[in-house]
């Protein structure tokens, strides 16, 4: 297929984006009105290495608590107090104002049944949200894209900011974009030069051609979509919130991208883990206050969901090296301006009713992406997931 066989068509606003000849205009106004009917966009955020929820939704008026931890509990007179159970860790301040103004819902106890404490495989348990004992090769997400529209998502419908894609945004047919900046993957498409590929009957070369298209596809419409927008808001100068920055201001330029994904590594504190985890939840929660404060500056906030999480929690018991190791049921956060249910969801961990020492799961994590998918991207959370789960009232 040779270059001038590409039509430019105008859609989503003034915006233009190049689509390949052979997909007919009707096909294209179906996929962009199905795909923007909804309008709601969800971010995940993943904090990597297993965060210590105990040590982040803390439970200060706990006596076990602070037996079980008696030189890495915090303090009960330095939380920032939630309930007269509950408080969270004094480096989230950010997620603390958001959650006085109603925007954060914490969800405790969350896991799934016979869990694994590797990091590796809980991962992946959490990406395609399987059982223990099974095995698949799409993520949660990815199922999501190729079930919208009945197929006719495109790689930009699910963007991760990262160098490498998660296996959570990738599905059967369709598999999101990783990427950091917009303009440099514009640049990167650019070099690929699809239009020099020609179409034949080898199946492989027609997947590459296939690929290829739809790259630059993508690159073209987020670099003209990018540039409608800057953002008013400062975000705090590191690269995790950079990463929310480029989130901020794609949903703030009117991408129709309906899943958006990022991550912050290094809450695998098995040793020296009250600095090292303070400065994390630092960045987590001032990222979010920044991106919070951009989308309602944008006018967007009200169709946007975040979802927090970790791939399991830690021991309960500290260990010899002022820190904790691989432990099982954590806390989720829900942020969002549209939450039904806000504050602490569910009861708090019980510490006397430990599972070989750790905190028992009671809310199975795919009953939230259930709830998610059902409730705020409109879509069938059944087919996705492979079967029924309990649905939750946050949203």
């Amino acid at each position: 297929m040779k270059r001038k066989e590409f039509i430019q068509l105008s859609a989503l606003g003034s915006t233009a984006l190049l689509i390949p000849g052979f997909v007919k205009s009707a096909a294209l106004s179906k996929l962009i009105t199905e795909s923007t009917a909804n309008g709601k966009k969800l971010i995940v955020i993943q904090m990597s290495g297993g965060n210590d929820g105990l040590n982040t939704i803390i439970p200060y008026q706990n006596d076990i608590y602070y037996k079980l931890r008696p030189s890495l509990a915090i303090k009960k007179t330095d939380v920032l107090t939630l309930n007269d159970e509950l408080a969270m860790h004094k480096a989230m301040t950010g997620l603390k104002e958001l959650y006085d103004k109603g925007y954060v819902s914490v969800i405790n106890n969350v896991g799934y049944p016979n869990p694994d404490l590797s990091h590796f495989r809980s991962m992946d348990i959490w990406h395609s949200a399987c059982d223990s004992d099974k095995y698949l090769t799409t993520g949660w997400i990815g199922r999501y894209l190729d079930h919208q529209c009945d197929g006719c998502a495109k790689p930009y419908s699910g963007i991760e900011i990262d160098d490498t894609l998660s296996l959570a945004m990738k599905g059967y047919q369709v598999k999101g974009l990783a990427l950091h900046d917009t303009g440099l993957f514009y640049r990167l498409a650019k070099g690929l030069r699809p239009a020099e590929v020609s179409k034949t009957g080898n199946e492989n070369l027609n997947y590459l051609y296939k690929t290829l298209v739809e790259t630059e596809e993508s690159a073209d419409y987020l670099y003209e979509k990018s540039k409608i927008h800057t953002s008013g808001v400062t975000y705090p100068d590191e690269g995790f919130a950079k990463n929310l920055k480029t989130i901020g201001e794609l949903i703030a330029s009117g991408v129709s991208t309906s899943v958006f994904y990022a991550s912050l590594s290094g809450f695998d504190t098995h040793v020296n883990q009250a600095g090292q985890q303070e400065r994390n939840l630092t960045k987590v929660s001032e990222g979010i206050k920044a991106l919070v404060a951009h989308l309602t500056q944008a006018g967007r906030m009200d169709d946007v969901l975040i979802m927090v999480f970790s791939e399991f929690g830690r021991r309960v018991k500290q260990n010899a090296s002022n820190g904790t190791d691989h432990g099982k049921a954590n806390n989720v956060f829900i942020i969002s301006s549209q939450l039904k249910r806000n504050g602490i969801y569910n009861q708090s961990p019980d510490l006397e009713h430990l599972d070989d020492g750790d905190i028992a799961h009671a809310i199975d994590f795919r009953s939230i992406y259930a709830t998610v998918m059902n409730k705020w991207l409109k879509a069938d959370d059944t087919k996705i997931l492979g079967r029924g789960f309990d649905q939750m009232g946050f949203i």
